[in-house]
């Protein structure tokens, strides 16, 4: 399982930097490490192998920002999240690699068009539509679903917070509380369907030292860092493969 060339192993390191740094610094940057461990790994053994490291990186984010998050932003989310993770766990429990691996590519293409659509969005978010509880309860219930079948909800949560006009600090704080609590519920899912094992876990802990230099640089660089170049070149990367999982996926259909 864990027999990776050196090519691999170098782009792994790279996913769990990435990691860190998503968590404290660059939150986009979080679609280009789904996209690289599910292309090292078959689709539903990246899934398992990924949400450990979120955790690590999440301890370090709200260890750092525990005092810029909002938490009635959070508390209105709680049930439709959660629905979200139930429907994704039997989703994910019943799904193939190949299946998964096209869903992934499908989810993360919604995703970086929903991202570089964020002007219009932003112009929607001041609607009395998107105020609704309606939309608000649908985005959390998406958050839930894609978390839990690919830990990709991400740029959803991003259009959430979007809605509630947080500084960034805000933004990164209360987003940081949110994905260390749902990943920390989906760790008996994961583990009941055998996407989390004493393998993965010490594979998990080779990888902690990436980790933490990302979350170590995303804090370092967050004042300074130009995002929207950085942005352009992960969701141009992202969107490469997030085609070639689609590819995949359907070839293994038409066969």
């Amino acid at each position: 399982m864990f027999d990776l060339t050196f090519f691999q192993l170098c782009l792994t390191i790279l996913a769990a930097l990435l990691i860190g740094f998503s968590k404290t610094g660059v939150p986009s940057a979080g679609i280009f490490f789904v996209v690289i461990l599910a292309a090292i790994f078959p689709a539903k053994e990246s899934v398992g192998i990924l949400l450990p490291m979120l955790i690590v990186a999440d301890i370090v984010a709200v260890t750092y920002y525990r005092k810029t998050v909002i938490w009635r932003y959070l508390v209105k989310l709680i049930p439709w999240v959660f629905s979200g993770i139930i429907i994704g766990f039997f989703v994910l429990r019943s799904i193939t690699d190949d299946e998964l691996s096209l869903l992934l590519g499908i989810i993360i293409l919604g995703l970086i068009f929903l991202h570089i659509s964020k002007s219009k969005l932003e112009s929607w978010l001041q609607s009395n539509f998107t105020e609704s509880s309606v939309f608000l309860n649908l985005l959390g219930i998406l958050a839930g679903f894609t978390t839990m079948v690919g830990n990709a909800a991400g740029a959803i949560m991003s259009i959430y917070l979007l809605t509630k006009g947080l500084k960034k600090n805000e933004f990164i704080g209360t987003g940081a509380w949110f994905f260390i609590s749902v990943n920390v519920i989906k760790i008996p899912f994961f583990v009941s369907i055998g996407l989390i094992t004493p393998a993965t876990l010490i594979f998990n802990a080779w990888m902690i030292p990436a980790i933490l230099i990302g979350t170590w640089l995303g804090i370092k660089f967050l004042p300074r860092i130009p995002q929207k170049h950085f942005q352009i070149i992960i969701l141009a990367l992202s969107a490469i493969g997030g085609v070639k999982l689609i590819w995949d996926g359907v070839v293994y259909l038409m066969k």
